[in-house]
């Protein structure tokens, strides 16, 4: 089992979204090392810790889990989609998704907070030029922050 960080801004899917919706398409990115991780490394039952991006107050504010395996993109061959790819056909798809179950909404875990927690220390989102929109979580910073938006590990997977 791996751990990841996925961010999405709120006006676009929000952890209120994603609950309500129960599961969502992980749709529209196009870098292709955050490609990679869906298409090669995640798998179903994978931990993801759902990040709030682009807003006032930036952070965790939720716990969620892959439960697709990946699949292409549906909107880079729409072409009135902003995620549209001219370059994308379905025989070669360029970009892939996977889809996220929401299991439960957190607290926020703002940035100075995540900073502030010397277990996370090294952290991928908190490296200086990191943009990435999904990063690998390793199990140590999965436990840290599990533990301070307390919830209980059965709930998580451990």
């Amino acid at each position: 089992m791996r751990y990841w960080l996925m961010k999405s801004e709120p006006n676009e899917v929000s952890i209120d979204d994603a609950l309500a919706q129960k599961v969502i398409a992980w749709e529209g990115v196009r870098n292709y090392q955050a490609r990679n991780f869906m298409r090669d490394l995640m798998r179903v039952g994978d931990g993801v810790l759902f990040y709030h991006s682009s807003c006032k107050e930036p952070g965790i504010v939720g716990v969620a889990e892959v439960v697709s395996n990946s699949y292409p993109d549906p909107t880079q061959f729409d072409a009135t989609s902003h995620y549209f790819d001219p370059k994308a056909t379905l025989e070669q798809p360029r970009w892939m998704l996977v889809d996220i179950g929401a299991l439960r909404k957190t607290r926020l875990i703002s940035l100075t907070e995540l900073r502030n927690e010397p277990e996370l220390e090294e952290m991928q989102v908190l490296k200086r030029g990191n943009r990435l929109s999904i990063t690998p979580v390793n199990a140590a910073e999965w436990r840290t922050i599990i533990r301070m938006v307390e919830l209980p590990t059965k709930v998580c997977r451990l």
